[in-house]
């Protein structure tokens, strides 16, 4: 079972070369980290196990994206990436897991790995097994070419999407992932989730109101940020997955690191109506 590319040539360039040099240009942008990192051969302990990244148009948030790439590749090879990623279609289930097969982007194809992806079913209690949701969503695609230009097809994926975004879902699925973690000590797992932030309104507008949303994640406070996002009207599409990697964050006792906020506007220029982007990683 194979999931072809949805936005292919849209979000991301559509073939390999010219998706290569789009990658490379976000790290050299001058919003990126400034330099392409070297992926060790020889693995140490990894720090950084969770990762808040963007997933708009890489000509829009790459540059910011490539900051908590920098750190992840700088660590080495993980072998499972589990990316939470909000539903924009609203298709499919609340919680939505592609369960086997591969996924294909014009820098070839990466694995689900099938055995964790459905203990992660059994223990979260609140995923269901559903493609419908994956086909046309773009939160997580995005992910996949930064992760396959680094680690080739070496790295395998555990992709959910996540249509009901309430506290106590992601306290579920934070639960799931954390015994999974216990589970597979032997394996080097990390956990992205896929978030723009602000959208649709001035620059200016977009960084105060993403500023009370970053306050909530630097004090882990996964409550805090849904009512930041319900009270305050934050448009942040992704809240679901940022909540259950606060969650996380605490229960491996992970600090939080804000590596880069920025909007559409410092990107692109237009600042009259953007998108917020945020990378943080979470580690020692």
């Amino acid at each position: 079972m194979i999931r072809l590319p949805a936005v292919a040539g849209a979000f991301y360039e559509g073939e390999e070369d010219k998706l290569k040099k789009q990658i490379e240009w976000s790290f050299l942008h001058p919003l990126g980290p400034g330099k392409i990192p070297q992926v060790p051969s020889q693995k140490g302990k990894r720090n950084n196990l969770f990762f808040i990244v963007p997933h708009a148009g890489y000509i829009y948030s790459g540059p910011v994206a490539a900051h908590s790439y920098y750190y992840l590749a700088s660590e080495g090879k993980p072998d499972v990436v589990i990316i939470l990623g909000p539903n924009h279609t609203g298709l499919g289930s609340y919680v939505s897991l592609w369960p086997k097969g591969k996924w294909k982007t014009p820098l070839g194809e990466i694995e689900i790995d099938e055995q964790i992806a459905m203990d992660l079913v059994r223990e979260s209690e609140v995923i269901d097994i559903d493609e419908k949701a994956h086909l046309y969503e773009h939160s997580i695609e995005v992910q996949v070419p930064f992760l396959q230009y680094f680690f080739d097809s070496k790295t395998k994926i555990v992709p959910i999407v996540i249509m009901m975004q309430t506290p106590e879902i992601s306290e579920y699925l934070a639960e799931g992932i954390t015994k999974i973690m216990q589970k597979y000590r032997d394996k080097d797992i990390i956990v992205i989730a896929s978030s723009d932030m602000n959208h649709y309104e001035p620059h200016e507008k977009t960084i105060e109101k993403d500023n009370m949303a970053i306050e909530k994640i630097v004090n882990l406070d996964y409550k805090g940020l849904f009512n930041v996002v319900e009270e305050k009207d934050v448009t942040a599409c992704g809240f679901g997955p940022m909540m259950t990697v606060l969650i996380l964050a605490k229960k491996f006792n992970k600090k939080p690191y804000v590596l880069k906020h920025a909007t559409s506007g410092d990107t692109f220029g237009d600042k009259s109506s953007v998108v917020g982007y945020l990378s943080v990683r979470f580690g020692d």
